[in-house]
This record gives C-alpha cells, sequence and structure tokens, in this order.
C-alpha cells in the first residue's frame, strides 16, 4: 500500500470519527426518546421544532427554527447565523425579531448577543394575531444585514395553531451549523456567467529572457564576499556587487606578477616621458638632430601603450580582496546559491542563479488536435500543484500574449504557446509544471457553479446541493467547458440553487447514516 493511499485512507478516517463524533453528541436517551427540548437546545442550540427556514443576504446565512406564533405565548426563536465571507459562526452583534404589516403595529423582540457563537435565541410574544411579516436584522460593529422572511400567521391561541397540519421535517442528507462552522465549509450559488471555449494545456513557468541570469566563474579560483555574502531570496540591483572571485595562483593568471608588470610597465614609461622631454628640450636649442626625438617620442608612446595593458589586466582581478568583482547583470532576487564563502570553484561553476519574478513567462503546450484552434488566443487560466486557486491570464491587463508556436514538435506533438503575466500576490517558483487552459473563442452564457463543487464518484459528476440550512441532496450533474475557478453545468442544477463549494466530501460522509448524523439534535 503506497503512502498517498494510506493518507488517503486516513484522511477519510479522520473525517468519518468527526462526524461519528457529532452524530454521538446528538444520540437519543436509553429508553430511545429524545432528550428533553430545554436540554437539547442548551446543548445544541435548536429549536423546539415548528418553522424552520433558510434566508441569504450578501453578508450573511440566516437558518432560523421557532415555534408556531400564537398570541400571548413566548416563541423561542433558534438564529444561526453565518458570515459569508468565511463561513463562520457569527460571534458577536444584535439580533431583532420584527413583526410588521397586517394594519398593526409593528412587534419587535431583540436579543444582544449569541447564547454561544452562532446562535442567537430572541424570544417572541405576540399581542396582535393575524398574518404578519417577519424580519429578522442582525446588527454588528462591522455591517448590518436583514432577512425578510415573509408573511406569517400569527394565531390568536394555541388551540388555532394546533389545528394547522405539522410542518414536515427536512429531508436529504443532514450536516447541522455545528458540524458546518467545525470544518473548512462554504457553499456558492449557482450562476449564469459567461464561459469561455478552453483548450486545456501543459506548461511551464519561467522567467523573461531578459530577467534571469545564471552567474558562473570566469576562473578557476576562491569566492570572497564583498561585504554580506548573498542569500536565497535576497533582491538586488543591476550592477551589484556580489562577491570577489580569486583566481588560483600561477601560470598567466598568477596575481603578483600581473601586479609587478604592471609596475614595470609604469617605471618604464616615466623613464620614456622623461627621456622623450629631454630630448625636445635638446632639439628647440638645436643640440640634437630631429630623428632622435622622433626616436624618443615613440618609445614613450609604447611604454603608455605598455602600461594601459599591464593595468587593463590587473584591473581584471582588481578589487577589495584582489579578485574578480562579481557584480549582477540584471535586477532580480536571489533564487539559488550554489557557493559558500571561502569556497574553492572551478571554472563554469554556477555561482548565483538571478530571476526578476515580478514578471513570468507562462509556456505551455498545446496538442496539435487544437493548435487550429491557437490562432488567437483571448487569453489562460493555470493553477499550480497544492493550490486550487487559478491564476487568470487577461491581456491588457495583468498580462500578453507573446507567440504562438508555428511548427509541431517531432516528440512531443504539441504546439508552444507563451504568455507574459504578472502575479504579485502570489510567489510562483520559477520552473514549476502548471495545468492550465488556453482560451480559445469568444464568451457564451451559462449555468456555472465552482469547480470544487465536484466530487467525482466512478467517473461521474457529482455536486451536493443546499435544501436547507442544514440538509442537502446529493445530485448528479452533466458537466460542459471549465473556465478557470468556474465549470459549466449543462444538465442537473439551475440558477439559484446553491452547491457545497467546499467540504462536499465530509457530507457525502454526512450521507452515509443519515438518520443519525442528520437528525440527532431535538428540534
Amino acid at each position: 500500500m503506497n503512502k498517498t493511499l494510506i493518507r488517503s485512507l486516513a484522511a477519510s478516517l479522520c473525517a468519518a470519527l468527526f462526524l461519528m463524533g457529532c452524530s454521538r453528541d446528538h444520540e437519543h436517551a436509553e429508553d430511545g426518546s429524545h432528550p428533553p427540548a430545554a436540554e437539547a437546545e442548551a446543548e445544541h442550540g435548536h429549536g423546539a421544532g415548528g418553522e424552520k427556514l433558510t434566508h441569504f443576504t450578501d453578508r450573511t446565512e440566516l437558518f432560523v427554527e421557532f415555534p408556531q406564533l400564537v398570541v400571548g405565548e413566548k416563541s423561542a426563536f433558534a438564529a444561526h447565523l453565518t458570515t459569508l465571507a468565511d463561513f463562520r459562526a457569527l460571534t458577536v452583534g444584535k439580533v431583532t425579531v420584527r413583526l410588521s404589516g397586517g394594519d398593526r403595529p409593528d412587534e419587535v423582540f431583540s436579543v444582544d448577543g449569541p447564547s454561544q457563537p452562532g446562535i442567537f435565541r430572541p424570544e417572541a410574544m405576540p399581542k396582535h394575531a393575524g398574518d404578519r411579516d417577519l424580519t429578522i436584522e442582525v446588527v454588528t460593529p462591522e455591517f448590518s444585514a436583514t432577512h425578510e422572511l415573509g408573511p406569517f400567521t400569527v394565531y390568536p391561541d394555541r388551540k388555532a395553531a394546533e389545528a394547522e397540519p405539522a410542518p414536515h421535517d427536512d429531508e436529504g442528507i443532514g450536516f447541522t451549523k455545528e458540524q458546518q462552522w467545525k470544518v473548512d465549509f462554504a457553499t456558492a450559488e449557482v450562476v449564469a456567467r459567461p464561459i469561455r471555449t478552453a483548450v486545456n494545456a501543459t506548461g511551464i513557468l519561467r522567467a523573461r529572457p531578459d530577467g534571469e541570469a545564471q552567474i558562473t566563474a570566469v576562473a578557476a579560483g576562491q569566492v570572497q564576499p564583498a561585504g554580506a555574502f548573498p542569500r536565497l531570496g535576497q533582491r538586488v540591483k543591476k550592477g551589484e556587487l556580489l562577491a570577489y572571485l580569486v583566481p588560483r595562483m600561477g601560470g598567466d593568471t598568477d596575481l603578483a606578477t600581473l601586479r609587478a608588470a604592471a609596475s614595470k610597465a609604469r617605471l618604464e614609461h616615466e623613464l620614456a616621458s622623461q627621456e622623450s622631454a629631454r630630448m625636445e628640450s635638446l632639439y628647440r636649442d638645436e643640440a640634437v638632430p630631429e630623428k632622435r626625438v622622433l626616436a624618443t617620442r615613440a618609445a614613450a608612446a609604447s611604454a603608455r601603450a605598455e602600461l594601459s595593458a599591464a593595468q587593463q589586466r590587473l584591473g581584471q582581478y582588481g578589487g577589495a580582496e584582489g579578485g574578480i568583482p562579481v557584480r549582477a547583470p540584471v535586477a532580480g532576487t536571489i533564487a539559488d546559491v550554489r557557493v559558500s564563502p571561502g569556497a574553492f570553484t572551478q571554472e563554469g561553476a554556477l555561482l548565483f542563479h538571478l530571476a526578476d519574478r515580478s514578471t513570468l513567462w507562462l509556456e505551455l503546450r498545446v496538442a496539435e488536435s487544437d493548435a487550429a484552434r491557437m490562432a488567437s488566443p483571448t487569453g489562460a487560466a493555470f493553477r499550480v500543484a497544492g493550490d486550487e486557486r487559478s491564476i487568470e491570464i487577461v491581456p491588457g491587463r495583468n498580462g500578453r500574449l507573446i507567440a504562438v508556436g508555428g511548427v509541431v514538435d517531432s516528440v512531443t506533438r504539441t504546439v508552444p504557446v507563451v504568455f507574459e503575466f504578472t502575479a504579485a500576490d502570489r510567489h510562483l517558483p520559477i520552473g514549476m509544471a502548471v495545468q492550465a487552459q488556453v482560451f480559445a473563442g469568444g464568451a457564451r452564457d451559462a449555468v456555472a457553479i465552482p469547480a470544487s463543487s465536484v466530487l467525482d464518484e466512478g467517473g461521474m459528476a457529482v455536486v451536493f446541493v443546499q435544501t436547507g440550512g442544514e440538509s442537502f441532496e446529493r445530485r448528479q450533474v452533466r458537466l460542459g467547458a471549465r473556465e478557470g475557478d468556474w465549470v459549466e453545468v449543462l444538465d442537473g442544477l439551475t440558477p439559484g440553487q446553491r452547491v457545497v463549494s467546499r467540504g462536499a466530501y465530509l457530507v457525502k460522509l454526512a450521507s452515509t447514516g443519515t438518520a443519525q448524523i442528520g437528525h440527532g439534535h431535538a428540534h
């Protein structure tokens, strides 16, 4: 059994044990009956049955349970509030139940905080019978939200209320709010949105050709620091001094010999200059012929040339440490350091790898069967291993198309497509392999859901549809094109429904024990 399978089984076992633990919290009493309602409410935060409603605003999800509303009787609400930004329990705020309409004055019942994270318990005691509009208002220090739940009947007495048929229990797969808040869980709305036709491709992230440099040793020698030694992740400027390479002594690169040659050339140049000046003076006094003046001029010029050449040879090995300066040929980040201070390196060995990661190239390989559709790609999207979030390249906004290859590779039978892009909020390693899509045409309207919502069950695409705050339904769907994090649904869903976008596998596990897990608490 390989390690991947072991980890998969371990993860499944942990999730199953978590769900079983939650179900044990909801077990019946030894005689088979439910625990008293008050005890169940105190432990699990659920109301004593009656109405169950789920409602969304742009900031919150409300799942509320409350008994039938009767004049003069207290009706305890159990309002489960989830913040849609992170799908966690709302822990602070004021919750108000408001009854209005029906030509009667508004009746307001509030609670200033939750009895436990996510669960608020206002109590309503209506004074007026009839059809009333029910609204639950949420006010927190950061935002406010209003859940308009529609008309509800306030009964004049208990007898009238009991004459109404009892509401049916939730059907489907149960997964309580307490369970949802404890795990990585989220839902998303099924929407109608533009979907572009895409072609699947594989690719590699690379630095721009003018934004990458591999610095190698120009000669065998010892690497010496020039101040602080370069380190991984360090930003450097073009031309910045990184280190010194002190060549190995001996042969033409003997530093002492070069220094002696430079000193000798300097002395010879000084003597030649002095002799030339003396001959010029004598010539002006007509003490020497012009031929000797010309000879001394030539000798001075030759000595000057020899001095310049010696200084240039010595300058190649110049610096504070008497070595060859190693400078950054491009601005960027040090992506690799292959040497340490004082280490000996061979000629041609890699010392430092620099790369500008602010702008990268995405080099894709598109199968030749799709190459004809790649005349004018309109963008691309890709994902890296370990991260479900996709990065979209939009020409004119965060990237551009560099080129589409015109030759099919004889080995891989693919055509290269290259994009340039920026992703300042993501630290992407150069050389990483990616799974990508190249958009090859215009957009069309389609029903779509997040790709993370879909589970593969033996080749069938399955999602879990939220039918209530704590109830879900398994649904087989037929998928179409995928664009980035979204996938087209050809059949099985309609806009406005909600699907589990994170934690779908846990809901699947809950479906194996619905009776225990879904309905164990007292409503």
